[in-house]
């Protein structure tokens, strides 16, 4: 979900840096030169048996001294290829039809495109926004219930399914009403798009974060999920005491605020929020609750992967499509719709994922026993780091992923290109690959809050009338604060040896 960017955004900005699939393509480029200046070599694989939440985990890992360069010189990948092999101009197709359902690429793009379509439905009936919407009614002359409530909730939303974008739409209704409450824009930027990331962040479920990454990484889907439930706990914390504190200070004294002259705009206007909120409604979203109370049980207790939960989530989306044709609310033609847009506003992730998965081919595969640039790359990194400890290797890996979202800012995509490097990467530093996943979430999701490349930030910021400027010089402090709190979790992880 998309809205147009107001004059107060920095457009010329978000025009000047590279797309992501810009930066994937030269990166592409810069593998393809690499497999004639970088020689190849392999590790040997070793069993390694864990117990995770209870459960015996068999896996493969990296095994510690095994690289070896290989005998055999570098001859290098072609511009084009035949016969279904790999050159340079072939990363987007090949990358698309590598593997199988069971993961990376081939079976994450259909997850995303279908999990997607399915939440497209869920949105389209609109019980989650007249929900919301309701409560804002009822509580709305109740500070001290509205903003942390508001708060918590879309926190919850950015950790179960991955909300983002539909802050943007919340803004446009939220932002108003903020104001007429005595507040400011910023708050209810607050409360909307930076309790979602947040919960982003430090989800234990994101179909579209945590179960991407934790797939390609060959961990456990929802695995680890009491430690992130307790990070989320701590985290929404941090930033709901922030939220409070800072409302209460622009209450007392409104002048102080930063966007107090673009407030003006808002506050010339009535604000008054109209919903429906009926029957329907609470039967749509007491469906979704125990669509996810399902998906939570299969993968707890049957170990349901990748295949099982996108035909859970489809299987929810096809359930409330009947719910909305039973009581009117949405045609077939349009459920249909509504499934279709919400592939589509995913396609760019989906392919995202695909042609990250080129680069790996390119460099030579993702098997460590046979011989490939990307091997000598791991060796080359561990290296570098591995001398550090676990401890700060940890932590260099959350910078890393803090930094790369600049670029890439799509979650999944941002998975996708760099957890085939970071996993085994883990294995040769001595950190768990649960920890790898981690590091990619913190470093991920908390930059969203300030990075001017995230769509959905400047979209929120367009509909508030905040220039990018403003907010930065606003929000440094709490972004520091949750990632030097992000830093410290990433240490306690290691020392608890968390898998």
């Amino acid at each position: 979900m998309q809205a147009p960017l107001s004059e107060a955004t920095p457009k010329s900005m978000v025009s000047k840096l590279p797309d992501a699939f810009v930066i994937l393509f030269f990166v592409i480029l810069l593998a393809g030169v690499m497999t004639y200046c970088v020689p190849a070599g392999q590790f040997q694989n070793e069993e390694v048996i864990k117990t995770i939440d209870g459960k015996t985990v068999v896996s493969n890992q990296l095994k510690a001294d095994s690289f070896a360069f290989s005998e055999t010189t570098n001859v290098g990948v072609s511009v084009f290829a035949a016969g279904g092999q790999t050159g340079i101009m072939n990363y987007a197709f090949e990358g698309l039809v590598s593997g199988d359902k069971w993961g990376s690429a081939v079976g994450v793009v259909a997850f995303i495109l279908i999990v997607g379509g399915a939440f497209g439905i869920i949105m389209e009936s609109g019980a989650i926004n007249n929900g919301i919407l309701a409560l804002i009614s009822k509580t709305r002359h109740a500070d001290y219930v509205i903003l942390p409530l508001m708060f918590i909730l879309f926190s919850l939303g950015g950790a179960i399914f991955g909300m983002g974008e539909e802050a943007i739409a919340f803004c446009i209704v939220l932002v108003p009403v903020v104001i007429a409450m005595g507040y400011d824009a910023i708050t209810a930027v607050l409360i909307t798009y930076v309790a979602t990331q947040i919960g982003f962040a430090t989800s234990w479920m994101n179909p579209f974060s945590v179960a991407i990454a934790q797939g390609i990484a060959e961990v456990p889907l929802l695995s680890g999920h009491r430690f992130r439930i307790a990070l989320w706990f701590v985290f929404t914390g941090i930033g709901l005491f922030f939220t409070l504190r800072y409302a209460k200070k622009i209450r007392a004294t409104p002048e102080s605020s930063l966007s107090y002259v673009s407030d003006a705009y808002f506050r010339q206007k009535q604000s008054v929020i109209r919903y429906q909120f009926s029957g329907a409604d609470i039967a749509i979203l007491l469906l979704f609750l125990v669509g996810i109370l399902w998906v939570i049980w299969g993968v707890t207790y049957h170990q349901y992967y990748i295949p099982e939960i996108a035909s859970q989530f489809f299987s929810l989306g096809i359930a409330v499509a009947a719910l909305c044709v039973i009581t009117k609310r949405m045609t077939m033609n349009q459920v249909s719709q509504a499934f279709q847009q919400g592939a589509k506003d995913l396609l760019p992730a989906a392919l995202i994922v695909g042609m990250a998965k080129g680069i790996v081919l390119i460099l030579g595969g993702s098997d460590p026993s046979q011989a490939s640039v990307l091997n000598t790359l791991l060796f080359y990194a561990s290296e570098a780091i591995g001398e550090l400890g676990a401890v700060f290797s940890a932590v260099l890996m959350f910078v890393f992923q803090a930094v790369f979202n600049f670029f890439v800012a799509s979650g999944s995509g941002q998975a996708a290109i760099t957890m085939p490097l970071m996993a085994p990467l883990s294995d040769l530093v001595g950190v768990s690959r649960q920890v790898a996943v981690l590091a990619f979430q913190l470093g991920d999701g908390l930059t969203n809050i300030i990075i001017p490349t995230s769509a959905s930030l400047i979209g929120c910021l367009g509909v508030a009338r905040i220039d990018w400027s403003t907010w930065l010089k606003f929000c440094w402090k709490l972004t520091l604060l949750l990632l030097v709190s992000a830093a410290i979790s990433i240490v306690i992880a290691v020392s608890t040896a968390y898998a």
